[in-house]
Formats: structure tokens, sequence, C-alpha cells
């Protein structure tokens, strides 16, 4: 019914020599060209169906189950914004509330896959599974912890967790050899620093490229701040998702990770819990998942 913004055909190449700073890499990535799950491609076209009995809710719940489509929401209701931006739409909810269910429509067509993006990457696309994964199990936990916690701003810090490697993820989309790389050289050395290795390969920080396009892309300010690495980390909300990131990293493979004792410790106390509820807890969080 609607052009879509974007095609597999008119994607651009894959990025095989990295820029040589962080503005230079910022512009190569543009969100309405970022492709999304097929299975919100699927949904989308489902919902689209149905347009004139849908609430925002329900359009919600499908945008924030994927965080490229989560991401290309709120850039597109970031431009549209009046300048100063007071009446910041800092959710997925909010976002579809103020845009309005038919102008979502009208922004968004059929959208390009990463599976067709791919097709011919298996490596990579199975790279962008594993960091998706990743994602999905930190935004289950950053969630338990915020409620846990009464935080009025846990849907925000849901949405923090889950787009806090959107990066990495756009990585293995656009620079599939470069990702393979940095893989490549931390397989060969269990101690080597993913800071460290993506200087050498990419020639800056992945989350000083994240933050540059968060800034650019005008995403929410309170999810800027609680994604900044350079952000006050004693401040609660920051260490809900920090913590949230660092236990599903150390639990990717099993809960039996030499760092998991400390992760529970730092959860504990800030959820002032003990320790074996603590690891209760994120056990039953983490079940969907299992």
């Amino acid at each position: 019914m609607f052009p879509p913004l974007s095609s597999p055909a008119a994607e651009p190449g894959f990025i095989v020599q990295p820029p040589s700073d962080v503005q230079g890499w910022a512009r190569l990535f543009q969100p309405e060209a970022l492709p999304v799950l097929s299975t919100t491609a699927v949904a989308l076209e489902d919902l689209r169906a149905r347009e004139d009995d849908l609430a925002a809710k329900t359009v919600a719940e499908m945008v924030s189950s994927d965080p490229l489509m989560t991401l290309k929401l709120l850039a597109h209701v970031g431009r549209v914004q009046r300048a100063g931006r007071e009446d910041d739409a800092e959710t997925v909810t909010a976002a579809m509330v103020m845009l309005g269910i038919s102008p979502f429509f009208r922004a968004f067509g059929r959208q390009p896959t990463v599976e067709n993006h791919l097709r011919g990457q298996p490596e990579a696309l199975e790279g962008f599974r594993a960091v998706l994964r990743r994602a999905h199990r930190a935004a289950d936990f950053a969630l338990g912890f915020a409620v846990h916690r009464f935080d009025h701003d846990a849907a925000v810090i849901y949405e923090a967790a889950l787009l806090h490697d959107f990066a990495e993820l756009v990585l293995w989309l656009r620079a599939p050899s470069l990702a393979l790389e940095i893989a490549r050289r931390q397989r060969l050395d269990s101690q080597l620093r993913s800071e460290e290795v993506q200087r050498e390969v990419l020639h800056i920080r992945l989350v000083d490229l994240q933050h540059e396009l968060m800034t650019q892309w005008r995403l929410p300010s309170l999810l800027v701040h609680i994604t900044d690495h350079g952000a006050d980390h004693e401040g609660s909300q920051v260490r809900n998702v920090l913590l949230a990131i660092q236990v599903a990293r150390h639990s990717a493979n099993g809960w039996d990770n030499p760092a998991i004792p400390d992760d529970l410790r730092e959860i504990a106390a800030l959820l002032q819990l003990g320790v074996e509820p603590t690891l209760r807890m994120l056990r039953d969080i983490d079940q969907p998942n299992d």
C-alpha cells in the first residue's frame, strides 16, 4: 500500500575499509535504512491489514520486541518532534501515541529483513543472532530489576538494555567481515579486551559510535543518558542497566561462569536482596529463554 523506506536492493555495499574516526563511521548509518527481523516484517504487514482496529499499545508491543525496529521508530519520532522536545517520547508506547497509527504505517512501508540482507553471510547472521539473544536476555533482566525496585522508568530501562549493544548489531549488518575479524581475534586471545580489539580493527570504540548515533538520531534523552558510558555509574538506573548487561554476557553459555558470583553480589546490593534469592530471581526471569 505504501512505498517502503528502503529495500534490500537499495542497501549500500558492506563496509570493508573502516573509516578513521567516529564521525566517519556515523555518516555510514541511517536509521531508515536498517533492516528488521523477518518476524517483525511479517507482523507489520499483518497489523497493516487491521490498521483501523489497532491500539497504539498493540503496535508498540510488536515494535519493542525488535531492537532495530525500536531504533527506527524512536529515530523517526525524534525527527518529527518540535525543536526543544520538552514532550520527549521516552518509550516505544509513548512514541506510538505521539505519532499515531496511520502516520506510523505511512512512515514504515514493507521492511527489508536482516535474514535477507545477510543471506550470503551465514557466519555474520549467527554473530548477529548471538548479540540479539544477549540483548533480549539483558532487557528481561533489566526489566525484572526495575520492577523489583519500583522504578517508574521501567519501560525506558528495558529499552536501554535492549539497545545497549545496537552498534554491535549494526556492525554485523553493515561490516560483517570486520565483525568476524573482531570475533576471530577474541577467540584466539580470550584475554583481549573488546575495546582494544575494536580500536585495532575499527579504529574506534563501538560505545563511542553508539553514543554519536543516538545523539544524531535524536533518541530520547533519558535513554541516551542511561546507556552513556560516560554517565554517573553510581545512579541506580544506570547500574540497573549495566548489571543486567553484565550478567547477560557472563551467563550466555550457562551459570557456571566464574564472574557470576561477583555479579550476584552487585545485583543483590542493588535490589537489597540476599545472594540466593537474587540467583533464584535471575533464573526465574531467564526461564523462558532456557
